[in-house]
Formats: C-alpha cells, sequence, structure tokens
C-alpha cells in the first residue's frame, strides 16, 4: 500500500520509501522518513498534488512522490 491509498483522514506508518536518491533526499530533509506516522489530509481539486500530515507539519506532495511513499497501516 502506498499514501495514496489512504482516505482523507486516515493515518499510517510510513515503511518504505521508493525513489531515487534525490526524491529520498528531498522527502527525507522534509521529515518524510520511515516509521515515522503519516496522515491523508485532502487532495487538490484536480487530483494533484495531495496534502499530508507529517510530523505536524502539512506538506503537498505530487502524486508521483507520495505513491513512492510504502506504507503499513
Amino acid at each position: 500500500m502506498t499514501v495514496l491509498d489512504l482516505k482523507p483522514g486516515e493515518t499510517a506508518c510510513i515503511s518504505r520509501i521508493n525513489k531515487n536518491e534525490d526524491d529520498l533526499n528531498y522527502l527525507m530533509e522534509l521529515g518524510v522518513l520511515e516509521g515515522t506516522p503519516i496522515r491523508f489530509v485532502k487532495t487538490a481539486p484536480l487530483g494533484d498534488p495531495i496534502e499530508v500530515d507529517v510530523r505536524g507539519f502539512h506538506l503537498m506532495l505530487r502524486r508521483s512522490r507520495a505513491g513512492a511513499i510504502e506504507i503499513a497501516k
């Protein structure tokens, strides 16, 4: 499962991130790390980007990056 499989308001724990090194570093700098809880907040009106809550911060992520964040419920 990925973050995109969550419904608004649902929370899960990040289990793995499948991205190239540049995207991985970008996500890590934002606090998106393995073992961190992540909550799906909402989707933009046209479907991209999505808003997530990580460590109390609301982040907007493109669907391509969010789809690489694997979760465990």
